[in-house]
């Protein structure tokens, strides 16, 4: 059971720190509305993966490689469409504090990033759905385990980034402020466009070779 949270714990903090459009958005919410808004961001996991662990673990094996294509091109598009609203917001972008923005809606934001990003599809598909699946034949605590310190890591460490970036931005200036915004957009549209690259990319593999 200990190596199956050791492994988890490995596998989490590397997904929770590594760039991607969840962290991009766990640090744009925590500079614009604060710690509570990071927080909700960095919980917005819990919330997405349960039907993509069930899925993959039910089904996804039996579904069509065109599935996991045109995914990558829906969210690597939805990706790109947040950074180019944030980027086009961070021109006229007040203070941190003062923007009336529901905090629900960065939550359900990144729920549906999450969602339409393949990155989790694939991870649970090749690597945490086998592991899980294993480890449950073997004893089901082992698989507990797993998804205990795989979550725990991955959302322990975007809470971490999101305190550590709302304790900053108390100090920041207003031109400052719009500047990060605005390399916050950039990032995040980039790594929608390597998202949509690759799918599209998949999406053309798969028309070749069906």
């Amino acid at each position: 059971m200990l190596s199956m949270l050791l492994y988890g714990f490995t596998l989490g903090l590397g997904a929770g720190v590594s760039p991607g459009p969840m962290l991009v958005l766990v640090i744009r919410s925590s500079l614009e509305r604060g710690f509570q808004a990071g927080l909700r961001v960095a919980l917005a996991p819990l919330a997405s993966d349960a039907p993509i662990i069930l899925i993959c673990l039910l089904v996804v094996s039996r579904l069509p490689a065109a599935f996991m294509a045109w995914l990558g091109v829906a969210g690597g598009s939805f990706v790109i469409y947040l950074g180019a609203e944030t980027a086009l917001k961070a021109r006229h972008a007040r203070t941190p504090g003062q923007d009336g923005t529901p905090v629900s809606a960065d939550f359900l934001r990144a729920v549906t990033a999450n969602l339409l990003n393949p990155h989790p599809w694939l991870f649970w598909a090749t690597v945490g759905a086998p592991l899980m699946v294993k480890a449950w034949k073997s004893n089901p605590l082992d698989a507990a385990a797993f998804g205990l310190g795989f979550y725990g890591l991955l959302v322990g460490s975007k809470i971490g980034i999101a305190w550590l970036i709302a304790q900053s931005r108390g100090r920041l200036t207003a031109g400052w402020y719009r500047l990060i915004l605005l390399l916050c957009g950039l990032l995040l549209a980039g790594v929608g466009v390597v998202l949509l690259y690759g799918a599209v990319g998949a999406v053309g593999t798969w028309h070749q070779n069906p």
